[in-house]
C-alpha cells in the first residue's frame, strides 16, 4: 500500500511521518481492498491552539473514504481521523459482506 504524506507550507519531521505511516499501515492491513492513502497536514491561521488539521483519504477499489480532524497536535488529529476511518471501513466491509 502506498502512503503519500503532504504538508502544506511547512516541512513535517520524519518522526511525525513515521507515526502517521505506522498508524495507517496498522489499520489498512486488515482490509485487502485498500489501494493507497493520502495524508495532508495543514496549519490553520487561527489564534487558538487547536489549529493542526489532518486530512486522510483512503483509496479503495471503486470508492474513497475521507476524514478530516482538527486538534492541538498532529498526532492527536491523526488518531481522531484514523478512528473515524476505522468506523467507515467497518461500514464499507459490512456492505460488501451482504
Amino acid at each position: 500500500m502506498k502512503i503519500n504524506i503532504n504538508s502544506v507550507h511547512f516541512k513535517a519531521d520524519s518522526k511525525l511521518e513515521d507515526f502517521i505511516t505506522q498508524k495507517l499501515e496498522k489499520v489498512c492491513a486488515k482490509y485487502s481492498d485498500v489501494i493507497g492513502s493520502e495524508v495532508t497536514l495543514k496549519l490553520d491561521n487561527t489564534d487558538t491552539p487547536e489549529n493542526k488539521i489532518v486530512d486522510i483519504r483512503i483509496m479503495l477499489k471503486g470508492n474513497d473514504l475521507f476524514a478530516s480532524k482538527v486538534s492541538k497536535s498532529f498526532e492527536e488529529s491523526t488518531d481522531e481521523a484514523i478512528d473515524a476511518l476505522k468506523k467507515q471501513l467497518e461500514k464499507y466491509k459490512g456492505k460488501l459482506d451482504k
